[in-house]
């Protein structure tokens, strides 16, 4: 992880900070032939990229409903709970958006209202390939199912063995999700952007995913015969406010549960106190040490860094021209900066208050 000082940066190596790592070129040219041959070819070009990209030969791309079934009953009670309080939780936080606001007279006899409607038909993506995502399931899937979704496709890649995570059936199970699809990457994305023989056209997709992934939905939505998409999120990343107030170690578990997300993850710390850069730094590879995804921490944490500051209102501007995905405010009264805080995407309060909680069981939805 690389380490700065705020004063001695140029205007130009502070710009450089907030840019996120690169794509490479070849990823969009990849995915533009991925995404043109099965709107070509469909069900076919699915079928030939399984083979390639996932080493999954597959004669039907629909889970089974004994499938679906079989992997809720098989589900251990200990997540079987953790799922459920989850699901009450999302369900508690976005219940709420369903409301519809009274009309407003904004001339006399001129009333004005909004009403709102369901997508009618929508596409998940779920990654389940280094590391599956069940509770991707629940973030999308509860919401929709709170809107009224009458049609919920879901993707997520075939295993070698031709079957899908269980836990990641399971949790579509508890939703009432059976319209369940065994394939991933950019061909599933283009599948559901253009439809094929086995697999429906959808009006809107949804989901994270790799850089692959991100360039299809890039891709679909601007091709007139493609789909709407959510939103092109791209890899995790988080921003850590900290004073000399932070403990080291739970700074340094935080940056690295969000750097295991995937190589291209970026994480920032941003501190007032160079000793607590120092110990986090010594933290970071301590704790790495023995982590079963220690390759793509070492990858991601090539590129993120920690910049130095001399004060609190520093470190707001950074974050605030940085924009993080997530943004943990660790310092001694972090409720007071809340007001300042213009630009990121989800923020949490405290040393105990770490993102890992939104990506599962706060409520919050990690899918922004």
């Amino acid at each position: 992880m690389k380490r700065f000082q705020l004063n001695n940066l140029t205007p130009d190596q502070y710009k450089s900070l907030l840019c996120r790592p690169g794509e490479p070129a070849q990823v969009d040219d990849a995915v533009r032939r991925i995404c043109l041959d099965v709107k070509t070819r469909g069900d076919e070009a699915v079928r030939d990229y399984a083979v390639q990209y996932d080493s999954a030969l597959l004669d039907n791309f629909e889970v089974t409903d004994h499938e679906l079934v079989k992997a809720e009953e098989a589900l251990p009670e200990r997540l079987r709970s953790a799922i459920l309080e989850s699901i009450a939780s999302l369900h508690a936080f976005h219940k709420t958006q369903g409301q519809v606001e009274a009309a407003v007279e904004t001339l006399n006899g001129v009333r004005c209202w909004r009403e709102r409607r369901p997508v009618n038909s929508v596409g998940f993506y779920i990654p389940a390939g280094s590391a599956p995502l069940p509770s991707t399931v629940l973030m999308l899937g509860i919401p929709a199912k709170i809107a009224g979704c009458p049609n919920i496709t879901l993707c997520s890649p075939a295993r070698r063995d031709g079957s899908v995570d269980p836990t990641v059936l399971a949790a579509a199970t508890m939703l009432g999700i059976s319209n369940v699809y065994r394939i991933g990457g950019a061909q599933a994305i283009a599948a559901m952007a253009y439809g094929t023989e086995s697999i429906p056209k959808v009006d809107k997709i949804f989901g994270p995913g790799n850089r692959y992934v991100t360039a299809a939905k890039r891709f679909v939505s601007a091709d007139p015969d493609g789909v709407a998409i959510d939103m092109l999120a791209g890899p995790s990343e988080l921003l850590i406010i900290a004073d000399d107030h932070a403990d080291p170690s739970i700074v340094a578990t935080d940056l690295l549960s969000q750097a295991e997300h995937d190589p291209d993850s970026q994480v920032v710390l941003v501190t007032t106190s160079s000793k607590v850069a120092e110990s986090v730094l010594v933290q970071l590879n301590d704790q790495m040490d023995g982590l079963p995804r220690r390759e793509i921490l070492l990858r991601s944490l090539a590129s993120s860094f920690i910049l130095e500051v001399a004060t609190i209102d520093e470190a707001i501007e950074f974050s605030n021209d940085y924009a993080p995905e997530h943004l943990i405010i660790n310092t001694r009264n972090p409720e007071s900066l809340v007001s300042r805080i213009q630009n990121a995407g989800s923020v949490f309060l405290g040393a105990y208050a770490p993102v890992t909680a939104g990506d599962y069981a706060s409520g919050t939805n990690h899918t922004l």
